[in-house]
Formats: structure tokens, C-alpha cells, sequence
């Protein structure tokens, strides 16, 4: 459309004779032809429609996931129907040293996207890799040192370690009322009806045992 605009100008340039229209339509020329020189280059139309198609349409985060491990290496397994029908360049995994996140584009048009941030060890960056097979995508994360990980991230570690503390408590009945007041919470209506029962009649023994035997 530019193009077209300066081409209008410069026959119109040939035509004129009198300067301040001169001046005007060279102001214009100018300024379409700085326009034309600014644009970004266009693309080829098949560049154009493999880009569009690889965007796919909106993006899903992943929260499912299995995981395993050997002396070596961290496995990440990401169950994805049809993956394997993908172009490999359509699922990329960055890695970092304590993260790694996964971009699979354009499968049955949805992106789908996943992030790993503070592993719970260092790895190496240049040693993992990503397998695709069907049905799956395969993270392979290589440690940086052959040892076991108990989780995999530094966050999942912490939320152990809370969880522990609150039941490894110096008095065995606070213990024991933590994992009274987890089943209670965890737990359906039924399960909810017995320890209301028990705690009801546990309340009542020790209030009779309370009571002065002169009254």
C-alpha cells in the first residue's frame, strides 16, 4: 500500500510546476519512502502459514507427570496423545542448571507447556535431553553427581520436611492429635462421624475422671 502511495506521489511530482506544491509532494515522498525502508521485510507465505500453524491455538499448562530415576539420571515422563505425530522441532525443552521447561506447539491445536524451577539438585545442562515417544514425552534430566534424590524439586523437599516436623513432636499426644486433625481433614463424612464420636467420648471420661469424688 505504501509502495503504491509513493509511486501516486512521484507521478504527481513529474506533473506539478508550481514549487509550494513541489515542496509538499517532496515532503510526502520522503516520508512514505523512510515508512518503506522502516518496514520489516515480508515473509515468504509458506514461512507465514508453517509459523501460524506452529503457534497452534491457546496454551495449556501441564500438571501431570510421573517420575522416576537411575545412578544417573532424573526421568520425567509427560503423557501427550499423538505427540509422536509432531515434527521433532515442535517439542523443545530448555534446560538450566536447577530447571527446565517444556514447550510442545501446535498438538491438536493447543501449546502446551510445562516449568520445572528449583530442582531439588543441580544438573547438567548439557547431558539431559528430551525423548519423544508415543504418546509421551521423556525428560531426561543427568545429575550432576550420582546420588538419589528423595523428590524433585527444593519446594516439594521443604513441604516434607513441614510435614514431618508436625508429627515428630516431643509429646506423643500432640503427635497423635496432629494425625487425628489430617484424617479429619482428609477424610469423607463417615470418617469424620467416628472421630467426632471418639473425641466426644474421650471429652466425656475426662471430664467424669476430673471430678472430685466429695461432690
Amino acid at each position: 500500500q505504501l509502495q503504491k502511495d509513493l509511486e501516486e506521489v512521484k507521478e504527481l511530482l513529474t506533473n506539478t510546476t508550481r514549487k509550494r506544491v513541489r515542496d509538499v509532494l517532496l515532503a510526502e515522498k520522503h516520508k512514505l519512502e523512510l515508512e518503506i525502508k522502516n518496514q520489516p521485510p515480508p515473509k515468504p507465505k509458506e514461512v507465514a502459514e508453517e509459523e501460524k500453524s506452529s503457534l497452534g491455538g491457546y496454551t495449556v499448562k501441564i500438571n501431570n507427570y510421573g517420575w522416576d530415576q537411575s545412578d544417573k539420571f532424573v526421568k520425567i515422563y509427560i503423557s501427550l496423545n499423538g505427540v509422536q505425530k509432531l515434527p521433532a522441532e515442535n517439542v523443545q525443552v530448555n534446560f538450566t542448571e536447577r530447571s527446565f521447561d517444556l514447550l510442545v506447539k501446535n498438538l491438536n491445536g493447543k501449546n502446551y507447556t510445562m516449568t520445572f524451577n528449583n530442582l531439588l539438585k543441580p544438573i547438567s545442562v548439557e547431558g539431559s535431553s528430551r525423548k519423544i515417544k508415543t504418546d509421551m514425552v521423556l525428560v531426561m534430566c543427568k545429575k550432576k553427581r550420582e546420588e538419589k534424590w528423595d523428590c524433585l524439586t527444593q519446594v516439594e523437599k521443604e513441604s516434607k520436611e513441614k510435614e514431618k516436623a508436625a508429627y515428630d513432636t516431643a509429646d506423643p499426644s500432640e503427635g497423635l492429635m496432629n494425625i487425628l486433625k489430617k484424617m479429619y481433614a482428609e477424610g469423607d463424612d463417615e470418617m469424620k462421624r467416628t472421630i467426632n464420636k471418639a473425641w466426644v467420648e474421650s471429652r466425656e471420661k475426662q471430664y467424669k475422671g476430673d471430678i472430685p469424688m466429695d461432690i
